[in-house]
């Protein structure tokens, strides 16, 4: 990722594996180790930040291309994508500041080419992505499985061994 300027993995897996209800689990536990996370999560669907009656909606609603809402506290820039189409990972990544942040995670994006990994669960009888994506570096799952040596296999029922692993392998952490 040309506009990625701190490290970045992402999180692939099919829909209800788990991926929000892990990384809820995770940020506290790499928190916990002194890194500033920052996060982009894709959204296949049409999605409303702002909610009619507010401001910044009738703002927008009147023809503002982006609208920035900004307090002591939180900033949010809400910005239409005209003509609509689907985001890339990179040209996100060069609209976030990552001047303040140690690491990326990212949800979703898993066509896209950089480090990431697979969330299985066996009960949901889906194929496994690793074997068409050469950028998935462990899979997290809940069963015992075979791989190829260059993939690290996780529990993901386990998140601080998800996250020792992303300090140890990612953050360079001992």
């Amino acid at each position: 990722m040309q506009h990625a300027y701190v490290p970045i993995l992402g999180f692939s897996a099919f829909s209800g594996t788990g991926k929000t209800t892990l990384l809820i689990q995770l940020i506290p536990l790499l928190k916990l180790h002194g890194l500033r996370i920052g996060l982009i999560k894709h959204s296949h669907h049409e999605f409303q930040i702002d909610q009619p009656g507010k401001d910044s909606f009738r703002l927008r609603e009147a023809g503002a291309t982006t609208v920035m809402l900004s307090s002591s506290h939180r900033r949010a820039i809400i910005s239409e994508i005209l003509p609509t189409r689907e985001p890339s990972l990179d040209n996100e990544l060069k609209l976030l500041d990552q001047s303040q942040l140690d690491l990326i995670l990212v949800e979703g994006f898993k066509t896209e080419q950089f480090p990431k990994i697979e969330l299985h669960r066996s009960s949901l009888n889906k194929p496994l992505l690793y074997p068409g994506d050469n950028n998935i570096i462990a899979i997290a799952t809940d069963i015992e499985m075979s791989l190829p040596e260059n993939i690290i296999l996780l529990d993901i029922n386990r998140p601080e061994m998800i996250a020792d692993f992303i300090l140890k392998q990612l953050m360079g952490h001992l």
